[in-house]
């Protein structure tokens, strides 16, 4: 499939999630103004004057070693996020659940996002690994750290490996610790090199600093959830461009080229 990319706000209302009734929605996912945490069957509360039906989309993060996989989901889900970097020793699922209103039609949707983690050792370790985490995958979400240039440059192969078993599934780039500037390894001109010959989207996350005291950090309430929802917007305007093309709804997106600036929250 080729790789295309959807304009911001043209699938979803940009926004949406700040104003007072998407803030309704998003008080579903608190529990005294913390972040919920919710299991494989568990689903977001409404009252009941509102209405929302859920899109679920199975999505693989990919990346190498210590670029911040699992601070990424941490972040996303609004989990505790450890100081120090351990390798994932397994496959990890983490359920999402992120409002927004359908641009066309006004219809308010849940997007219940299963995101899939695994440590890089494992990956190239066991051969079943990959094809458990890339079977029935919607999204694939391919990570670098700006601070690690090996890992940037390990990003066409990543692709190329990752996306053998998942010809239909999204792809998206992600940028970590892009603020980082003075250790920063990957320049803007070699972003935008390589958004212009793979022609993908790319979004960027800051880092995650974790408080000295604690060594571990919550996302707490409406600001947590603010800080994600450009990365959760843009990943769910495509999954489900994508889902309305397969189903036949819409015509195929094609791309007039590459995008001329990478995507940046």
């Amino acid at each position: 499939m080729e790789a295309v990319v959807v304009p911001a706000g043209s699938v979803l209302v940009s926004g949406w999630h700040r104003s007072q009734e998407g803030k309704e929605y998003l008080g579903a996912l608190l529990r005294r103004d913390r972040r919920r945490f919710f299991g494989m069957i568990e689903r977001p509360v409404l009252p009941p004057q509102l209405a929302a039906d859920i899109a679920g989309y199975k999505v693989f993060v990919s990346g190498k070693s210590g670029v911040g996989k699992t601070a990424l989901v941490a972040k996303l889900a609004g989990l505790e996020t450890p100081l120090l970097h351990h390798e994932t020793t397994g496959i990890q699922t983490t359920t999402i659940y992120w409002p927004a209103k359908l641009r066309e039609s006004g219809r308010a949707l849940f997007f219940q996002l299963s995101l899939w983690d695994c440590g890089d050792a494992v990956l190239k370790r066991f051969d079943h690994i990959l094809p458990s985490c890339t079977e029935k995958v919607d999204g694939l979400l391919f990570l670098f750290s700006f601070t690690d240039r090996a890992s940037f440059e390990d990003l066409p192969s990543q692709i190329s490996r990752v996306t053998e078993g998942a010809k239909n599934a999204v792809r998206m780039v992600i940028g970590t610790k892009f603020d980082q500037f003075a250790h920063c390894d990957v320049t803007e001109r070699d972003v935008a090199a390589f958004c212009h010959t793979s022609g993908l989207p790319i979004l960027r996350v800051k880092s995650i600093n974790a408080p000295r005291l604690t060594g571990a950090q919550n996302l707490d309430g409406q600001a947590g959830l603010s800080d994600v929802a450009h990365l959760l917007n843009g990943l769910c305007e495509h999954l489900w461009r994508q889902d309305q093309q397969m189903a036949g709804l819409l015509p195929p997106l094609t791309s007039p080229g590459p995008p001329k600036q990478p995507v940046s929250g």
